[in-house]
Order: structure tokens, then sequence, then C-alpha cells
């Protein structure tokens, strides 16, 4: 029998790709963490992508969010958080844990789970312990699920400072004069390891910046002027991190640069250059985020200087095995060395932060940039590689 005037059942058109973008988390960033998703969320081509925003509360607690960015803002000087965004307290989020299931599944006590679709690539924009660190990169590769931006190791050395630093040193790369206090030095003898800091001030001079090893965003850091404000300091730091960095203070100026995977590999963006502000003893969280202290894009530096700082953040992405993306940070000494402070592999994001920035007066505008970053993670396997 012919089938050739049986009707046609119609094709089903391609699913389009599902984007998990989970932000907030339990780190100290949290707030920044969901302005940038706000920003993420407003770019993503819904032409393209199905969005799900998830939000991790401060407690750990994987959040079904609203897909409203015009929420995530930062108002009257302070930041949003993913408890503002959700509408239910004990409601949660699963991600599949068997790479053969992609589905993500929403529960709440006293309800039947509720099947939210597959999620092809996951965009985290947790910056951070529990999320920037490999924590969040090593579940989704137990997963199987893709996702933007570096993975375990790569994430992992970003986010501590220290085994960062002896990355870099030992693939030739500048870093500055530093020292640092682990938890088990300060609990087993507090005043050697105070010592410790005020030897290191002696020896390479103050100020000090004391740092916590593991954050981000300048939060926890200041700067110590002399022997009266160590300790106020240290507890600051630690407040963030058990592990806390000293730095010596590098006289130059801060020249940050964006690195961004394509498909022959790493290229990095015109440079910008982060002037003193006006208002901040230097450049903290709020000259950041809240009076937006604006950077030089891109940075008055000679052709030679430019050409040199490129790269050097993409020897800085080479050398920590990163992918994706990555903002590396420098010095310009006053003696003309380009002296690497830390990489972020996922930097700041918002509106106004400097990653973007650089990328758009390179010639790649925001929503651009979030769509090369996701289809970059959608062509890229989970496992070794």
């Amino acid at each position: 029998m012919s089938t050739e005037n049986l009707p046609q059942s119609p094709e089903q058109p391609p699913r389009k790709p599902r984007v998990a973008v989970v932000f907030g988390g339990r780190s100290s960033e949290h707030g920044i963490s969901v302005v940038t998703a706000g920003a993420v969320l407003r770019a993503i081509d819904r032409t393209k992508y199905d969005v799900l925003p998830i939000g991790i509360t401060r407690d750990g607690r994987w959040a079904l969010t609203a897909d409203e960015p015009e929420r995530m803002a930062i108002t009257e000087r302070r930041t949003p958080s993913v408890e503002e965004l959700t509408d239910s307290r004990e409601g949660a989020v699963v991600l599949p844990v068997d790479p053969a299931n992609r589905e993500v599944v929403y529960s709440e006590p006293g309800s039947v789970p509720k099947a939210l679709g597959e999620v092809d690539v996951v965009f985290p924009v947790l910056h951070g312990p529990y999320g920037e660190d490999g924590t969040l990169q090593g579940m989704l590769e137990l997963s199987g699920v893709p996702y933007v931006g570096s993975g375990v190791l790569a994430s992992a050395v970003g986010q501590d400072k220290e085994y960062m630093k002896r990355v870099f040193t030992s693939f030739g790369l500048k870093v500055g004069p530093y020292v640092v206090i682990r938890p088990r030095e300060w609990e087993r003898d507090e005043s050697a390891a105070r010592k410790k800091i005020v030897d290191f001030g002696g020896e390479h001079g103050w100020p000090l910046f004391v740092k916590p090893a593991r954050a981000g965003s300048s939060i926890g850091i200041t700067k110590v002027d002399d022997l009266a404000g160590l300790d106020e300091a240290i507890a600051e730091a630690q407040r963030h991190d058990p592990k806390i960095l000293v730095e010596a203070a590098l006289r130059g100026r801060e020249i940050e640069c964006g690195v961004l995977e394509f498909e022959d590999g790493p290229r990095a963006s015109v440079p910008a250059e982060i002037p003193p502000p006006e208002t901040h003893a230097y450049y903290d969280f709020e000259a950041k985020y809240i009076d937006s202290t604006p950077g030089i894009v891109p940075a008055p530096l000679t052709p030679q200087e430019t050409a040199e700082v490129q790269r050097l953040a993409v020897d800085a992405f080479d050398a920590a095995s990163c992918e994706g993306l990555v903002r590396a940070d420098f010095f310009l000494t006053e003696e003309g060395d380009f002296v690497i402070n830390e990489i972020n592999t996922l930097p700041g994001f918002t509106p106004i932060s400097m990653y973007p920035a650089m990328w758009q007066a390179s010639g790649i505008e925001y929503a651009e940039l979030v769509d090369r970053l996701i289809q970059a993670a959608l062509h890229r396997s989970t496992g070794l590689r």
C-alpha cells in the first residue's frame, strides 16, 4: 500500500538549548553574583535559548527564582539577594547526578516533584568559594553537564591566591612579594604568625595589604599603614577566610586585561587602567560597585606595553589551564615591569564591570560576549580534555 497520500505528521521544531544561569551562593560575594546574573539574563537571546534562573541562597539551598533581571540591581547602595527573588522558603531545585539524564527537578515538601526539563549548559555567575573555586565545576563534571568557564583545577587555582602565585612563578610570570598565614599557623602560635607578618613588613615596607586568600571583589581587604591597624585587618580577613595573604604594596599603575577563548585559542582584549579612586584609599568593593569608579578603556599605554600585557594575560590563562574567560590584573611598576597580581576565572560581569567593558572596546558587545561563552560551552565536552 502506498503511503504517498497519507497525512504526514508535522515535524517538531528543534528544541532551543536550555541555559541554567546559576547565581548567588554562600560566599561573601553573593550580592554581586545576583547583580551579574541580572545582566546576563537580560543579555541572553531568548530567540536562541530557553533560560532557567537558579539562585543559591546564602545557606546553600538551590532555589527556583523569578526571571526578572530588573530586580537584580544595586539599589540604595545595597546589593540584592536570592532570598528576595524566590517565593518559596522551602522549595529546592535538584540538578541531575546521572550523566545520561540532564533533567532538572523542583520539589517542595508535601508536593509531587516537578520536572523543569533538561539543561544543556550551565552559565555559573558565582563569585568566590562554593562556586568559582572548582566546587560547582566538579559537580557539573560528575553530572556530565557542560558549563561556561574554567574546569576544576583552573577554577581552584584561580580562587586560591597563594597557589595562583606559585603557578605563575613556576611559569616565569612576575609576582609581587607576599606571605601566607595558614589557619594552623595561627591556631598553633598566634604571636609567631603575627611576627611573621611584622617581619615581612619590616623587609618590604609599609603599607601592606591584608587579604582573605580565597575571596574576591576586594571584600575583606584592608590597607594597613602601620602596626596599629594590623590586628583589626587580620580579623577582617579571617572573617571571610581562615587563610590570609599579606602583600607588599607595589608602586605603579593598575592594568587589567580580558582573555576570551576563541576557536583558534585564547585572545586578549584591549587593556584597561584602574585609576586611583578619589574618595577611597584603594580600589575596594565600594569603589568598584557602589560608587562605580570608572576605568580607562583602553588604557593609555604605548603599543609595546599593550602588546606585552596582552601576551602576559594569555600566558597566565594558559599557565593555569583556564578555559572560556579570564580577567588578568597587573601592576605596571615604576621600573616598567608588568607584575601579575591575580586572575579571575569568573570575573565581574555587571554592566559596569571591566571585563565586558574591555571586550566592548575590542569590538565585542555584551550580548555577543555572553553568546560566545554559551556557544563555546555547548561545544566543549565534560571530562578529561
